[in-house]
């Protein structure tokens, strides 16, 4: 059997790209931040961090919090006609 060619970061060359100036070390605050039930969340993949991040398929996409599980959230998002759990760490999350 051929193996399969590609990951869970391909073809996402300009999708996971920081701008210019958002290079360096990333924002404690953004580390750290605490979201609610029900709170809408958009999903900002911060590519220096591959820990709970979410497949890149879903980058941009507006979802609601769940709940809460570890130190990552539970988000519900809409893809076309399903409903999909994602669970993501907060600092790929921005409050809308």
């Amino acid at each position: 059997m051929v193996q399969r060619s590609g990951g869970f970061r391909r073809k996402t060359r300009h999708k996971l790209k920081k701008n210019i100036r958002q290079k360096g070390k990333i924002s404690i605050h953004n580390y750290l931040q605490e979201f609610k039930s029900g709170d809408k969340v958009l999903l900002k993949a911060e590519p220096s961090i591959q820990k709970g991040m979410y497949f890149p398929r879903f980058h941009s996409k507006v979802g609601t919090v769940t709940k809460k599980q570890g130190k990552c959230y539970k988000i519900l998002i809409k893809d076309h006609n399903k409903e999909k759990i994602l669970i993501v760490h907060p600092i790929h999350l921005k409050k809308v």
